[in-house]
């Protein structure tokens, strides 16, 4: 369609649209519902196209037709399982045909959708003091009471944002900081905006601005601390939780917070020891008991861990996140009844999104164990798919990134520039894609006398973050700075990093996205090392698939969309061998498997080490590891789980055709 016909269509839309929102308004509900369906018989997006079913469920319930609104509705919730306020008129519907309880559910669903839609608060309220739920009736008060108070723009780009309209609630939130600068609630809305677009260097920015306007504001406060956790930035976090706990020593999100930040630091078995001291006083925590089972995991107390998730799900029973941390662990088996409950939780239209989410991923784990590999097939699929509803990616993005790191980064830019970075050669990047043997790697370098294993770090992904607000994008930009900037970019790295090493001369970086800027990392320390954790395209793919990723790793929730972040990563991978030949040692991990020694030799060669056996012995080494792989490097090198895929096969051909592989 031309852009002529596009501009038409969407004018005609918009006119369609504002027609039936007035004849609502006026109460005019019979043409309302008639200019509804004229719509729905055309040719519309499927955005457009929820928009105008939402309006047709609202005016057949208004006009009393139930029966097809209940009808329309259910159409809206396949089209859009999300939409909260088609939960909402659920809840209105099932009001009028005298169903309290499924009423109750859909106006909850609709407030865990959308926690600023304030008529559906003021309709649980009624509705739990029936079910006299006085803890219920209480919390939808308090969010009334809060959303009440809270002034119509800052409600409304509440609202927006909750509707996935986030540029829209930019500015509207803008628009009214304009006007009452320093608005504690617009502010850690602003923020909150910022969070969900990325933009975290200026959602940091602002929130540390309104916790020093308001340091008494602990809602600013936790989603500071949440903020700088999910940055990797420990130890500000640390810093934080114990300036907040000084106000209040006992409160336990804070001192949950404080221990999260330890163990990113690798203060595990301190943060072991607050997670327990909060259990001691109530058990019926499940979130501690969850983060508990983590860190205990990290530690390598793997029964421990498994206890701690069983308690988990025990004191809710509908913990998706517990029965996957159990599957996570790569050697737990559900048991029978187990099984049958999750199988029939996963079922319940009550279940939150995310609950739902992590069931299947756990579902499709435990029954790929039992070899039921199509019926597994079927869950990671779901899984996937919800998955995706949540997070919207879009693979030309990557796609892009990708060009403009091959455009910028070319032989001349590092020939002109390479005496510019900081020349000291302490950090050894591991970079790849997820589940490609990275873990096994950091362990037999972190087993070495003198390397320090630490974690997947985020600084290089801050540096390249802040070097996007410059004028000049990057990494564009980095034609641009003078030489000294490299330097000092470097400085910073290895001082941000101090935090995390141990005394030994060398430590290990295993951030698996830093491939997309070895650009920068030869410019800020071209003295560092790189190696390219490398895997079977099929079984790398697949495997990313499956696995369910605490945070980012977007592009692995699609077939076609991890085989095309493959294409695209091999393809950056091969222009770094072509601009930086020597500086990056790949290192395949059929390769490894078959020839341990061997591999294990060159690596240390490549990082200029002595051979040491216990590189060799990488499963006796003691440390924390927080990757789904924590268990499995463990152990002895095992081949069991190269050709896994192969069970698959017949479900695979979306990633297939991206890969190029026979059919």
């Amino acid at each position: 369609m031309s852009t002529k016909h596009t501009s038409q269509a969407n004018q005609s839309f918009n006119e369609a649209y504002n027609g039936i929102k007035r004849l609502i308004q006026q109460a005019k509900f019979s043409q309302a519902i008639a200019l509804c369906h004229q719509q729905l018989a055309g040719d519309l997006t499927n955005d457009n196209r929820v928009e105008i079913l939402y309006f047709l469920v609202v005016a057949q319930r208004l006009n009393g037709d139930l029966g097809e609104a209940i009808e329309s509705n259910k159409t809206l919730l396949e089209a859009n399982t999300k939409h909260a306020r088609a939960w909402q008129e659920n809840g209105y519907l099932y009001l009028a045909a005298g169903k309290p309880q499924q009423a109750a559910q859909s106006f909850y669903q609709a407030t865990q959708l959308n926690p600023a839609l304030l008529a559906s608060w003021r309709a649980l309220v009624p509705l739990y003091q029936q079910q006299e739920n006085t803890k219920a009736v209480t919390i939808s008060q308090a969010q009334i009471d809060y959303l009440s108070g809270l002034p119509n723009a800052v409600l409304g780009a509440k609202d927006l944002m909750y509707e996935g309209n986030l540029h829209a609630a930019d500015k509207v939130c803008r628009q009214f900081l304009q006007a009452n600068k320093h608005h504690s609630e617009a502010m850690l809305l602003l923020a909150e905006i910022g969070i969900q677009l990325k933009v975290y260097g200026e959602a940091e920015f602002i929130l540390s601005s309104c916790l020093a306007l308001y340091p008494e504001h602990k809602t600013a406060g936790i989603a500071y601390l949440q903020l700088l956790a999910k940055m990797a930035k420990f130890s500000e976090a640390k810093a934080l939780a114990d300036t907040l706990l000084a106000a209040s020593g006992d409160n336990v999100v804070l001192l949950s917070a404080k221990a999260s930040a330890m163990v990113g630091l690798g203060e595990v078995q301190e943060a072991i020891s607050i997670y327990q001291g909060l259990l001691q006083h109530n058990q019926n925590q499940p979130g501690i008991q969850l983060l508990l089972g983590h860190a205990l995991k990290a530690l390598g107390d793997l029964p421990g861990a498994i206890s701690a998730y069983q308690q988990a799900y025990r004191y809710k029973a509908e913990f998706g996140d517990a029965y996957w941390s159990l599957a996570n662990t790569k050697t737990y088996r559900f048991s029978d009844s187990e099984l049958a409950s999750m199988e029939q939780l996963v079922t319940q239209q009550s279940i939150g999104l995310d609950d739902r989410v992590h069931l299947h991923f756990a579902l499709g784990k435990s029954l790929e164990d039992k070899g039921s590999f199509d019926a597994a097939f079927s869950h990671y699929a779901q899984g996937n798919q919800l998955k995706q509803q949540q997070i919207n990616y879009n693979p030309e993005v990557f796609e892009r990134q990708v060009a403009k790191q091959i455009d910028t980064c070319q032989a001349e830019l590092f020939a002109r520039l390479k005496e510019a970075g900081e020349q000291r050669a302490d950090p050894i990047f591991i970079v790849g894609l997820p589940r490609a043997g990275s873990t096994l790697l950091e362990q037999i370098l972190a087993s070495h006398s003198q390397v320090d294993g630490t974690m997947e770090l985020h600084d290089i992904l801050g540096l390249a973050s802040k070097l996007q607000g410059q004028k000049n994008q990057y990494p564009q930009v980095l034609t641009d700075l003078e030489g000294s900037y490299f330097a000092r970019f470097g400085q910073k790295y290895l001082q941000d990093t101090q935090v995390y090493r141990a005394g030994a001369p060398f430590f290990i970086d295993k951030m698996p996205n830093n491939f997309l800027h070895i650009g920068l990392i030869k410019l800020i320390l071209p003295n560092a090392k790189i190696i390219d954790a490398r895997r079977d395209p099929m079984a790398c793919c697949f495997s990313g698939f499956k696995q369910l990723f605490g945070d980012g790793q977007e592009f692995s929730y699609g077939l076609e969309d991890i085989g095309r972040y493959y294409r695209a990563y091999e393809k950056l991978m091969a222009h770094w061998d072509t601009v930086l030949p020597g500086f990056v040692l790949k290192v395949q991990h059929e390769t490894l498997i078959d020839d341990l020694h061997g591999q294990v030799q060159r690596i240390l060669d490549f990082c200029g080490l002595e051979f040491e056996q216990q590189c060799i012995d990488f499963h006796k080494t003691e440390r924390a590891i927080k990757t789904p792989s924590s268990e499995q490097v463990r152990q002895p090198i095992y081949r069991s789980g190269m050709e896994q895929w192969k069970h698959f096969d017949t479900h695979l051909s979306p990633l297939k055709k991206v890969l190029n592989q026979p059919k």
